[in-house]
């Protein structure tokens, strides 16, 4: 069989990894954008044992490999007690490692937003907390979401780890179809370009997300 009669044969496979795929992206994104704020922020903070657990928390989880992260999560946690089904320790996987990379990202865009405009709002009577809220964070965000964009496209292509503990992802069906088949190239072939077509798409539509924000500065 072609790699086109493998991808229409077997369309409800690919189809149904890809739903897997972009869920735990989205999930992996979506969570570690909450934790990567709170956790700049604890960088941050005048409290020095705060600003060590946050250390602490980016060094390790940007210092170790992914896959091993996802072991001691779904293998190593439930000899404390604490055992998750594999999506779920997918998604927590996804979640506290891009929260790692989402934390410095949103650290650099806080610290480039202009100091004028703090020392403005406190001398307007906001407090630190109102001035964070208001003032800082929708523009620091503003500013990173590039870099947000290109860590979604990360997770997407680092979500086929999942597969080792047994999640049905893109790799999962594609060797699932490998199994049917006996074809080990033509599978894969297949989700090479599913994973393709996702990041290219995301990246152009990030790229006109972006050319609008600069327009709108400019005005």
């Amino acid at each position: 069989m072609n790699v086109f009669d493998i991808a229409y044969e077997y369309r409800n496979f690919f189809l149904s990894g890809l739903k897997y795929t972009l869920l735990l992206a989205v999930l992996g994104v979506f969570f570690g954008f909450v934790l990567g704020i709170i956790v700049s922020l604890l960088r941050m903070s005048k409290w020095w044992i705060l600003r060590f657990i946050a250390t602490a928390w980016v060094e390790f989880l940007r210092g170790t490999p992914m896959l091993v992260q996802l072991f001691l999560i779904h293998y190593g946690l439930p000899e404390f007690g604490l055992e998750f089904s594999p999506i779920q320790s997918g998604a927590i996987t996804l979640t506290i490692n891009s929260s790692a990379y989402l934390a410095e990202i949103f650290r650099a865009g806080i610290q480039g937003v202009d100091r004028g405009q703090v020392e403005a709002a406190r001398s307007l009577g906001m407090r630190q907390g109102m001035t964070m809220r208001y003032i800082v964070l929708p523009q620091a965000i503003k500013n990173v979401l590039p870099a947000i964009g290109n860590e979604f496209i990360t997770i997407i292509k680092e979500s086929s780890i999942v597969s080792m503990i047994g999640v049905a992802d893109l790799l999962f069906e594609a060797r699932s179809v490998t199994t049917i088949t006996y074809e080990g190239l033509n599978p894969l072939i297949v989700i090479a370009v599913m994973y393709f077509v996702l990041t290219f798409t995301l990246s152009k539509i990030l790229g006109i997300l972006e050319r609008r924000l600069n327009t709108d500065d400019r005005r």
